[in-house]
């Protein structure tokens, strides 16, 4: 069986995922398609809309076979560690290719860019240190220094998110000289950071999102996510009561800011160059984390960058928590399959090279401690008694079987 894999988050799954999911497997001529998804928080520094459990059910309704998770260390990070180790453990599964969405869909820019960027790597860091000293956040300081250099005319254009990405998943597969191959297919419709719904089936997870915000209601987003994604949404709000969001944890990530001393919020991951400062003194004048996060947003620091820093003063991550553990994932944390997942996994088990876990209190190693941090954080985010209800999920329910 060949399988293709696919890095994800599901927040929620729509329309464009499904697209997604089934050219990829086309573009492979796969049997199986495999999804790496983060867990409770995402790359771009948010809690995730719904439990992964929710979105892993999603996923299988979807097109997709397996799901793993992504651990909190690669999870919640820059694209290159988040590609870096979702690429990594689509090479423990043994896959024979892994496909992205790309602006234009052709593979040969980010090979070009790639080769590019590592022969010319002194010059390239040198120009992003001077963007950075000028005040740029990194993106920009890094597009900036690439378009300095690059005389090619076939080249990426770096200010997409999508093609971000997919340069730092192609730069895992080739840089560790993984056997897994790259492939992309061309995106459709709806940008990566569009806010409204527009009348194409395809939307972005954020006008999705933004859509549903503080609904019960989901008839607004009928037209651009399965019919199964809602059935799962609507069950979510009937469970918990509610969906999760940066306002939920204000009250707690505000405690935390003001409780800590300057030193200790200096200690946790990401947070450098003296913003522990600042966080103090907006934290004591916001009334919101939208009001918070305007009051701390400079020129240097993205918004993206500074959510992440949130999300590790919330799950209290230190610096010495994160650097112990992004080397490469060391365990397969399977949250979801159907038969034909399952078949596929019963043929490379025997040779996996990580340990594969489905049930979480089968399993006890200090790397996961951040991912059990993380959903515990992720709970309170509900009222009580849900609280509790979720944080049961995480410990003793099974993986989800799509039949």
């Amino acid at each position: 069986m060949k399988a293709v894999g696919i890095v994800v988050e599901y927040n929620p799954f729509h329309n464009g995922h499904v697209y997604h999911a089934v050219e990829s497997k086309q573009a492979a001529n796969a049997d199986v398609v495999i999804a790496i998804m983060s867990g409770s928080f995402l790359q771009r520094g948010e809690p995730a809309l719904v439990n992964k459990w929710a979105r892993a059910k999603m996923a299988l309704a979807g097109g997709v076979d397996l799901v793993f998770e992504l651990p909190y260390p690669f999870a919640t990070q820059q694209a290159g560690i988040f590609a870096q180790g979702a690429i990594s453990i689509l090479e423990t599964l043994d896959c024979d290719a892994f496909c992205f969405g790309s602006e234009d869909g052709r593979l040969e820019p980010f090979m070009l860019t790639y080769q590019f960027l590592r022969g010319n790597k002194d010059d390239f860091d040198e120009k992003v240190r001077h963007h950075l000293k000028a005040g740029c956040s990194y993106p920009k300081a890094a597009s900036l220094a690439f378009n300095e250099l690059q005389g090619h005319e076939d080249v990426l254009d770096l200010t997409q998110p999508n093609n971000i990405l997919g340069l730092e998943y192609v730069k895992a597969a080739l840089s560790n000289q993984f056997k897994i191959k790259p492939l992309t297919i061309h995106r459709i419709a709806a940008g990566y950071h569009e806010t409204e719904l527009s009348n194409s089936p395809i939307a972005s997870a954020t006008g999705i999102r933004k859509a549903i915000a503080g609904k019960t209601n989901l008839k607004d987003i009928i037209t651009y996510v399965p019919k199964s994604t809602k059935e799962v949404l609507q069950q979510y709000l009937t469970v918990y009561h509610s969906f999760h969001d940066w306002e939920k944890y204000w009250p707690l990530l505000k405690y935390q800011i003001l409780s800590a001393s300057v030193a200790e919020l200096a200690d946790i991951y990401e947070i450098e160059e003296g913003i522990e400062f600042r966080m103090k003194e907006m934290a004591a004048i916001a009334s919101s984390f939208h009001e918070f996060m305007t009051l701390l947003k400079t020129k240097r620091y993205t918004w993206t960058r500074i959510q992440r820093m949130c999300v590790h003063l919330l799950t209290r991550t230190k610096k010495d928590d994160m650097q112990a553990f992004q080397e490469a994932p060391s365990y397969l944390r399977l949250l979801g399959m159907n038969p034909n997942g399952r078949e596929y996994l019963r043929k490379i088990k025997k040779n996996l090279p990580l340990p594969l876990i489905s049930r979480l209190s089968a399993f006890n190693d200090p790397s996961i401690q951040l991912d059990i941090r993380a959903s515990q954080v992720y709970a309170l985010g509900l009222s009580q008694p849900y609280q509790h209800l979720l944080m049961q999920r995480e410990y003793g329910s099974p993986i989800i079987v799509n039949e």
